[in-house]
């Protein structure tokens, strides 16, 4: 079965045909999908090595020239080790690029912890202007990035693509901007994010509750948010596939003025030290759905 990262060698390939202005900053990961396209484009196709530090320098460099860049490698490379570049290059030089990762939380886990990022989307979320798009399919994936790299899209032309090989079975009608309504209902409201869709579907069946599907969360769709909790009262449950939390404080700002209480479902923040697998993960952090049925039920009472 395809995932994501599949489709984004491809999917740059024909960007970089499309636009002169488009390169690809590696570092050493990845660099395999690109061999025929690095001879394609010998001068936009750039790999450092394992030195992430400057891959993300190097991105905001060729930035500095006019060009954009799509800067990849694992998530805890990309933004976790060289967040000061990350801050300083593109953040304080005001230089737009996209960043778009691999192995998200804990899609590699044997690749022990130092492959896991269930931090990332938190950690950018302290920087400024960073639109942020968590797929949850590969056909959204293509969409979202070619979103992120055309000019002037998202927020000041800085973009974080965070791709999983986790994934739903279909694809939906994502437009990098808002939340669609999936299922409606009156007891509150469950926002599911990207690759967790087909789990928060599968947990809400009966419950009359409102899923919306966010695969852009930055800017987070505050208004789609209040839209579909209505004017009165809201519960709100985020579920999110990296740190738990990592979004309340966002949909609190949409509901300022309306009594609500939110719920924040996501990766826990304890280390798990035996790394086994995905499906593992997803049931230890309670986003199976099983789980999420019981946390969304005993919340909604």
């Amino acid at each position: 079965m395809e995932t994501m990262r599949d489709r984004f060698a491809p999917v740059m390939a024909r960007l970089l045909d499309e636009d002169p202005r488009v390169a690809v900053v590696l570092a050493e990961i990845g660099k395999d999908a690109f061999e025929k396209t690095a001879h394609a484009h010998p001068d936009r196709v750039i790999n450092v090595g394992i030195r992430e530090q400057l891959l993300v320098g190097a991105g905001a460099g060729l930035a500095l020239t006019g060009l954009r860049p799509v800067v990849h490698t694992f998530a805890s490379f990309l933004v976790e080790r060289p967040f000061e570049q990350i801050k300083l290059d593109f953040g304080h030089q005001d230089m737009g690029g996209v960043l778009v990762s691999a192995a998200a939380s804990f899609d590699w886990p044997e690749g022990g912890f130092t492959h896991m990022s269930p931090g990332d989307v938190a950690l950018l979320d302290t920087l400024d202007d960073w639109a942020v798009h968590v797929p949850g399919h590969p056909d959204e994936a293509e969409t979202l990035l070619r979103h992120a790299v055309a000019p002037n899209t998202g927020s000041d032309g800085k973009a974080y693509v965070r791709l999983s090989t986790q994934g739903n079975a279909e694809a939906m009608p994502v437009d990098g901007e808002h939340f669609l309504t999936v299922r409606e209902g009156a007891r509150g409201v469950v926002v599911a994010v990207g690759p967790l869709l087909d789990q928060v579907l599968a947990a809400t069946e009966g419950l009359e509750v409102t899923v919306l599907y966010a695969t852009t969360v930055r800017p987070f769709d505050g208004a789609g948010l209040r839209r579909a909790a209505g004017a009165a009262t809201a519960d709100v449950v985020l579920v999110e596939p990296y740190l738990t939390g990592t979004s309340v404080a966002a949909a609190n700002d949409a509901l300022v003025d309306v009594p609500h209480r939110v719920l924040g479902l996501g990766v826990g923040r304890r280390e798990l030290r035996r790394y086994g697998r995905v499906d593992e993960h997803v049931r230890a952090h309670g986003l199976d759905a099983g789980s999420l049925r019981e946390r969304i039920s005993r919340f909604l009472g």
